[in-house]
């Protein structure tokens, strides 16, 4: 499982701004996730910034009085060259959105595409790739509520409400009043798959009830017996609890509050464990007896969560696309809408239009996050030529 939190987006993102071609002058984000990295790459470049929405209305956001200087353009009739940028790529589906958006254009304004974090089937969605991060991978900002979670088990204490005060445990009034009144930390946007906690079996009514008023949802709920451990109360008898629990499971991710805890849970049960105290992930040994059983044993829902092409159609169609060279892949793509037209008993004059205009390519290639490993074996494409611009007009 791959994580990325913000500081490792920043550094991915000041270890390539060298690939962004030197004549851009205005940044564009892809709400919401691209908002971040793009004003990031804006205020270290000292260019204007605009998200998408708000440039296709012709706005542009404001520069600070320390930011002035002769190269900042004044308005967007003035933008020549926009960078493009969302945080990542994975099916593309908003990258082309952004195209299609922006077409009109195309001939008035270059566009440069980019994304922080591409899968490595789609580098060629995009000009510029900061950094190559294969499937499956979750970030900071979206971890509380990706799909991930219908397949996560989840702390309570540390990750969705802050952990009790030492004056707070006292098994009375005190952590009454606490488990009643606990202030969120995170409210998650999907159903977990199971909450996983230490707090006393007795104490299941007051945790169900604050679950319930803070509207987060799940699957089942955990709780610890202390009469079915003979260990002493500690750090090693819930992180056991809480590791046992997961080998014994199908999940493929659990979030631990404490990072002592989390170095345990994910060398009992050899699954990667999100440490909230570190904001890193704990991944097992790859090679570890425990972890190599519990690929095997969970290779439906890793398939899944991978996109892989032997669980996902569309995963398989682009894994076969980016197989063929660059310049067959037109004439592939018009001879199967040709043959589908066929089987189904319409003209090719009548099949469905397949968009053949090859993606833009600046003179940035992948770059590789330094100091930091690239999930990606392949080589980083070279530059290529970026096609022409349709016909349009720039926003006022």
């Amino acid at each position: 499982m791959q994580y990325r939190s913000f500081a490792d987006m920043s550094q991915s993102i000041t270890c390539n701004l060298h690939l962004i071609p030197e004549d851009v002058d205005l940044v564009v984000g892809i709400p919401r996730s691209g908002i971040l990295p793009a004003i990031t790459i804006s205020l270290l470049l000292n260019m204007r910034y605009a998200d998408l929405d708000r440039f296709l209305e012709g706005h542009l956001s404001g520069a600070g009085s320390t930011k002035q200087h002769s190269g900042l353009i004044g308005s967007l009739r003035e933008a020549r060259h926009v960078l493009v940028v969302d945080d990542s790529l994975n099916r593309g589906c908003a990258m082309r959105e952004a195209r299609e958006r922006l077409s009109h254009l195309y001939d008035d304004v270059k566009f440069t595409f980019a994304a922080i974090y591409v899968v490595p089937d789609g580098r060629d969605d995009v000009d510029i790739a900061f950094e190559v991060v294969r499937l499956p991978r979750i970030f900071e900002w979206n971890f509380i509520h990706h799909i991930y979670l219908e397949d996560a088990f989840v702390d309570i204490d540390g990750v969705l409400c802050r952990d009790p005060l030492a004056c707070e445990m006292d098994g009375g009034a005190a952590y009454l009043r606490f488990l009643e009144s606990a202030v969120p930390l995170y409210r998650p946007t999907r159903p977990i798959a199971c909450l996983v906690t230490t707090r006393s079996e007795k104490y299941r009514p007051q945790t169900e009830a604050w679950l319930a008023r803070c509207g987060i949802a799940y699957n089942r709920l955990v709780m610890h017996d202390p009469a079915s451990s003979r260990e002493p109360p500690g750090p090693v008898r819930e992180a056991r609890f809480k590791g046992e629990i997961y080998r014994d499971s199908k999940a493929m991710l659990f979030i631990e509050s404490e990072h002592s805890q989390a170095l345990e849970i994910a060398r009992i049960a050899g699954k990667p464990v999100l440490s909230m105290e570190r904001n890193e992930m704990v991944n097992p040994g790859a090679w570890g007896a425990v972890a190599a059983f519990q690929k095997l044993r969970n290779f439906d829902v890793n398939a899944r969560m991978s996109d892989s092409p032997l669980n996902s159609r569309r995963a398989l169609k682009r894994r076969l696309k980016n197989m063929l060279p660059h310049a067959a892949q037109g004439p592939v793509r018009a001879m199967a809408t040709y043959l589908l037209g066929g089987m189904r008993g319409v003209s090719a004059s009548e099949a469905p239009e397949w968009n053949v205009r090859p993606a833009q390519k600046s003179a940035g290639a992948i770059g590789e996050q330094q100091g930091a490993p690239i999930n990606d074996l392949a080589a980083p494409t070279g530059p290529t030529d970026a096609p022409k611009h349709a016909r349009g007009t720039v926003p006022s």
